[in-house]
C-alpha cells in the first residue's frame, strides 16, 4: 500500500474513533463494542497467545483505545509491560488519564509499535473499512499483520468480523474478512503454529500465531 493513501485511511481511522470516543467516553462503545461483556470475551481469545507464566513477559497492544485491554492483562497475570499504540491521539490521552502513573505502561501515538514485545495483540481495528473496498481494506490487514509479525518476539494475536456472518446482518460500512484466507497467510508467512478461534460465539474469529 502506497505511503500516501495509507496516510489517508489511518488519518480516517483516527477521527471515526476520536468521534466515538467522544460521543461515548471510555467505555466499550466508546471503541465501536457492543457492550463490555462482549469485549471480556474478545480479550480472553486474544490473551490465549500468552503463555502461561509468572515471568514478566511484554505487550504491543496495536489500536489500544483507551488501554482497557492494559487493565484485562492486569487482572489474569502478575508482571508484564505494556505499550499501547493507537493512530487517535484522542484515544492515548484517555489511556493515559485511566492508566495512571505506571512505569510497566507507556501509549504512543501511532499506527505501529516503536519496540519488539514478547506478544503483538490487535483488537477490532480491522472491522470499520472507512468506505474502502474489498482489495484495499486486506491490502491494510496485511500489511498491518507484517507489522505485528515484525514487532513480536513469541507470538502475535488479532481479530477480524467473520465472511461466515448471516448475511441480513452484514453491514456494508464493515469488513467480513475470510478465516480461511487470513489462517493460510499466517500458516505459509508467518509460522507453522497458527491457531484459528472461531467458536466464542460472536460473529467473528480469532487467529493465533506462535513462533
Amino acid at each position: 500500500m502506497m505511503a500516501e493513501k495509507r496516510s489517508d485511511l489511518l488519518g480516517d481511522v483516527a477521527g471515526y474513533y476520536a468521534a466515538k470516543l467522544a460521543e461515548h467516553g471510555e467505555t466499550a462503545k466508546g471503541v465501536d463494542w457492543n457492550g463490555e461483556e462482549s469485549q471480556v470475551l474478545r480479550f480472553f481469545q486474544l490473551s490465549k497467545i500468552i503463555l502461561e507464566t509468572d515471568e514478566t513477559f511484554s505487550v504491543n497492544d496495536l489500536g489500544c483505545g483507551y488501554g482497557a485491554l492494559r487493565k484485562y492483562l492486569s487482572g489474569r497475570y502478575p508482571s508484564f509491560t505494556y505499550t499501547g499504540i493507537d493512530v487517535a491521539p484522542e484515544m492515548i490521552h484517555a489511556a493515559e488519564l485511566q492508566c495512571g502513573p505506571d512505569p510497566a505502561a507507556r501509549f504512543v501515538v501511532g499506527s505501529e509499535p516503536d519496540t519488539v514485545a514478547d506478544y503483538g495483540i490487535a483488537s477490532g481495528i480491522f472491522n470499520v473499512r472507512m468506505g474502502r473496498d474489498d482489495p484495499e481494506w486486506l491490502e491494510y490487514i496485511e500489511n498491518a499483520l507484517d507489522i505485528m509479525d515484525r514487532t513480536s518476539r513469541r507470538g502475535f494475536a488479532f481479530n477480524c468480523l467473520t465472511s461466515y456472518s448471516d448475511a441480513a446482518k452484514m453491514r456494508d460500512t464493515l469488513y467480513y474478512a475470510d478465516p480461511g484466507i487470513l489462517f493460510d497467510r499466517c500458516k505459509r508467512r508467518y509460522s507453522r503454529n497458527v491457531a484459528l478461534l472461531h467458536d466464542y460465539g460472536l460473529y467473528e474469529f480469532t487467529i493465533l500465531v506462535r513462533k
